[in-house]
């Protein structure tokens, strides 16, 4: 082939030839960019790791965030309820905010229960919620509601509370009913008429039928009305 269609073919590859370069380049570029921040990841996972035990957290930062590289593994440190700070030691931190969301076992209806119904086992399971989303006193507790009975009615999937739940009726209103006495080792007792229903360990008043006196005395496990000790 002459020399002077040699040229003309080899200036014709060239263009070919800087457009691979130029794409290599422009493929290149972000990775050399990359290296040169902290990806966003790292951060979101530093300010994830000061959720303590029974906390679930969530970490919302923009995937175009752009911080320096660090050279040593970040810290971070809450410096509010929903602010964390992550912090590279050589120069830079970043406040992230950061939503908790905080879980505790508790006790969940199975099914609906009416107004009076003593609790057992079978009406309830333990499952963890999330606590911002629970009104009252939650129980975790099965003991301290097995045996216990519905102040009102209860509908299936909700929490059970100490609201919801008062000690068996052991005194009704109305009941007559024995008031207890018990000082200095003396034990007197008289008949009373209860002026509320209670159960064990609750407060009620009761008229005393001698003296129609109306006094407060604290159920004991056998449905008397205790008025002194």
């Amino acid at each position: 082939m002459p020399a002077s269609i040699q040229h003309r073919c080899a200036r014709r590859r060239l263009p070919a030839r800087l457009a691979v370069c130029l794409l290599a380049v422009g493929l290149l570029a972000p990775l050399a960019q990359a290296a040169t921040f902290q990806s966003v990841d790292s951060i979101r996972t530093a300010a994830l790791s000061v959720a303590g035990a029974g906390e679930e957290a969530e970490a919302n930062l923009d995937p175009a965030l752009r911080m320096p590289m660090c050279a040593q593994p970040l810290e971070a440190r809450r410096t509010a309820a929903t602010t964390v700070e992550v912090a590279c030691p050589s120069g830079w931190r970043l406040f992230v905010p950061v939503r908790v969301r905080r879980s505790q076992t508790v006790l969940v209806l199975s099914r609906s229960v009416a107004s009076g119904e003593t609790i057992t086992a079978d009406v309830f399971t333990t499952e963890a919620r999330d606590t911002a989303r629970i009104a009252g006193a939650a129980i975790a507790d099965p003991a301290e509601a097995v045996g216990r009975s519905a102040r009102r009615t209860l509908v299936a999937g909700s929490v059970l509370t100490a609201g919801d739940l008062v000690a068996p009726r052991l005194v009704r209103r109305g009941d007559t009913i024995a008031l207890v006495s018990r000082q200095g080792g003396i034990e007197v007792r008289m008949a009373g008429r209860a002026l509320a229903d209670a159960g064990a360990r609750e407060r009620v008043s009761v008229e005393n039928l001698s003296s129609r006196r109306v006094v407060q005395g604290t159920v004991d496990d056998a449905g008397d009305v205790v008025v002194g000790r």
